[in-house]
């Protein structure tokens, strides 16, 4: 599969790039500036695994077959309504977390749709908004000593079939599973628990993930 990530520069953009080359999916990371992006991608070429990683504009990785979105919530609504045309008709994994920073640490932000990827299928009527991917950690992914996870990535959305691709997805991160967790007006607490995740993270000086039990 061709893989477009919008805000593939950034620390999660990047180790998704990573994990999914290795598994052999063709991955285009986008910018805002398609130099950054190129120069980002050369840092890869040596990444192990059949898939390429290359970089140019956000724009020109919205034309992939999937495309996931990485961006900077204060920038989300922005980009992905410059882009409804290039993104319809397609599956669009949105995996931002509306996140606010304090003297008291984090906290999930407020939502007028009530979440990122809700606001997301409103700016994309024509496109097909799934939820995944808030809690893994860019750090680990982006580690190529790290080999294997044990994490879960919880999947959100409307359309199950969509769905059950990007569960699949998740699995070309070692180790880890897509778990279907329930349709898109689910998806604010999703979002929301990153805040939860980096405060453990910053308590414990570890990079905490999300596991499942009870689904085999």
């Amino acid at each position: 599969m061709k893989v477009g990530i919008l805000g593939g520069t950034g620390p999660q953009g990047r180790g998704l790039a990573r994990r999914l080359a290795a598994a052999g999916h063709d991955v285009l990371i986008g910018s805002r500036t398609a130099q950054r992006a190129e120069l980002i991608a050369a840092e890869y070429s040596q990444t192990e695994g059949s898939g390429r990683i290359t970089g140019s504009s956000n724009s020109d990785a919205a034309a992939a077959e999937l495309v996931i979105v990485t961006v900077p919530y204060e920038g989300h609504a922005d980009l992905l309504a410059s882009l409804a045309t290039e993104l319809a008709g397609k599956i669009v994994v949105d995996c931002v977390n509306p996140l606010g920073f304090d003297k008291q640490g984090p906290f999930a932000l407020s939502v007028p749709a009530g979440s990122a990827a809700q606001e997301a299928q409103q700016l994309l009527p024509e496109s097909t908004v799934i939820a995944a991917f808030h809690h893994v950690s860019a750090v680990l992914l982006d580690d190529p000593a790290v080999e294997h996870f044990a994490d879960d990535v919880l999947v959100l959305g409307e359309d199950r079939e969509a769905a059950a691709v990007v569960c699949e997805l998740a699995a070309a991160i070692p180790g880890t599973r897509g778990i279907y967790a329930g349709r898109l007006r689910n998806a604010a607490q999703v979002e929301a628990l990153a805040a939860n995740l980096i405060a453990i993270n910053r308590r414990y000086k570890t990079h905490a993930g999300l596991a499942i039990t009870g689904v085999p």
